[in-house]
């Protein structure tokens, strides 16, 4: 084959492709917004993306897998689960298409293919959307807001009703609340459309309503005024973290459930994946999200511990400046937090080493941790420095970590990353807590001591496990298939 016919069977393959890429976007859409089925591609969001993004993705799953992914392949399964009648779900393609690869010779076509893997989807029981309202409205408030507003389809998981703040509502802050999710100097524009309505104290987000309520404290508001019941209030605000502070949210009317977007004291810490099924929803009222940090490193943890047991350890956490800092020098109650973030590291404390036994009680006593704030405004690294019980190698440990981010309860918490140029400004964006970097391993000679490196995009990732949280406690978790 010479080579000008070697490059137009290419560029007629490049053609094809991306047919079959915006085939696959129009089925990904219908689906979504017809049945609530979301898809992704190995936890990568397939809603909204482009025609590019969607052939990067299958290449990057094939990098992952270790072996190809075609897209035409995911097209016919994706036609099959359109045609099918499947309930809420959340289904990740890359998944199906690589097991259909290694399994097509099981099966005689495509749709007795999903129709055996998703055969439990029919059994699952049918959701009851819940109310929920935003305490604050910060960094965290705000991305919670967008991904409840993106993600709210034919609306039947939860509802974003409204959204309390401190100061008074005037049609200037108003404007400015709007101002502040539709523009953000790290996530980029929101993907929608967003509208103040002060005449009804509201932000109008993608043609629906949301009411901004003026409140000093959670008691005084009568949410059911509002023709809100039943509401899961997720409070952000960081005003309150004890159970005896968040109880005065069960005191409004509308209200049933609380959610600490922060490390909570006399309530659950719960760090989805991990230690979420220890708590029943029905028999709680308050929870806690945990820390961002503690979310990061405890998943990977666990697999440490499960896998090889863990003697003791040390966890660094370096960490983007946030907003309790000083933009320039001036007092702070804490030490060194005085001086400028964006020009300083600083080392201050954190409590991820306790936190994480919370989660993982058979770590009590064996992690110190400490923290630096660094001249970043977003994306945060742990550098976790273990002995281990068994002895290992870095082959060994990065098996095991892509085991665990291909399959089993922590696929949505842990990424694995194969980027050798891996930086804090690639990993924002990204909807795990999580990101293990493979190249980064260190495993020394007698196999007893490893050095891992955790990447999170800590507002992104944090956020995408309160919401994943927040459905558990909700009751309206779908049936997923990963």
């Amino acid at each position: 084959m010479n080579n000008k016919t070697l490059y137009q069977k290419e560029v007629s393959l490049q053609v094809d492709r991306r047919r079959a890429g915006v085939q696959l976007i129009k089925i990904i859409s219908d689906l979504w917004y017809d049945k609530s089925i979301e898809m992704v591609l190995f936890k990568n969001q397939l809603l909204d993306k482009n025609v590019s993004d969607i052939i990067n993705l299958h290449q990057y799953a094939g990098e992952f897998v270790g072996k190809p992914i075609s897209i035409f392949d995911s097209v016919e399964i994706a036609k099959v689960i359109l045609s099918l009648d499947f309930p809420p779900a959340k289904l990740d393609l890359g998944k199906l298409t690589y097991e259909y690869q290694l399994e097509e010779e099981k099966y005689p076509d495509a749709r007795y293919f999903v129709m055996d893997k998703l055969k439990k989807a029919k059994s699952s029981k049918e959701i009851q959307p819940k109310d929920v309202v935003l305490y604050g409205f910060g960094r965290i408030g705000r991305l919670l807001a967008r991904e409840l507003m993106s993600k709210t389809g034919k609306g039947n998981q939860l509802r974003l009703r409204a959204i309390v703040t401190r100061d008074k509502i005037d049609s200037v802050i108003l404007e400015k609340r709007a101002s502040l999710l539709r523009h953000d100097s790290i996530h980029g524009n929101f993907q929608g459309s967003v509208t103040a309505d002060p005449k009804n104290n509201a932000l109008i987000i993608n043609g629906t309503t949301v009411n901004i309520i003026n409140a000093n404290s959670p008691e005084e508001i009568d949410y059911t005024q509002y023709s809100i019941n039943d509401a899961l209030v997720i409070d952000n605000s960081g005003a309150f973290t004890s159970e005896e502070a968040l109880k005065k949210h069960l005191i409004s009317k509308g209200v049933s459930k609380v959610l600490l977007t922060a490390p909570g004291k006399g309530v659950p810490n719960i760090v989805y994946g991990v230690n979420h099924n220890e708590y029943n929803p029905d028999d709680t009222a308050i929870f806690s999200a945990a820390s961002c940090t503690t979310n990061a490193i405890t998943p990977i943890l666990k697999v440490i511990e499960d896998s090889l047991g863990i003697a003791k350890g040390h966890l660094e956490t370096i960490h983007a400046y946030t907003n309790d800092q000083n933009l320039v020098d001036n007092m702070h109650k804490k030490y060194r937090r005085g001086r400028a973030a964006a020009l300083n590291m600083v080392i201050t404390e954190t409590g991820a080493g306790n936190a994480v036994a919370k989660a993982i009680p058979s770590l009590e006593g064996k992690l110190t941790s400490n923290a630096i704030r660094v001249p970043v405004p977003n994306g945060s690294l742990v550098v976790v420095n273990l002995e281990v019980k068994k002895a290992t190698s870095i082959t060994a440990v990065n098996k095991i970590m892509k085991k665990y981010a291909l399959e089993g309860e922590l696929v949505e918490q842990i990424k694995y990353s194969l980027n050798n140029e891996l930086v804090s400004s690639d990993i924002i964006g990204t909807s795990a807590p999580a990101i293990y970097d493979s190249n980064a391993t260190i495993v020394s000679k007698d196999g007893k001591n490893i050095i891992l490196y955790i990447w999170y995009d800590n507002e992104y990732g944090y956020s995408h496990q309160v919401i994943r949280l927040a459905k558990y406690i909700a009751k309206v978790r779908r049936f997923t298939y990963y």
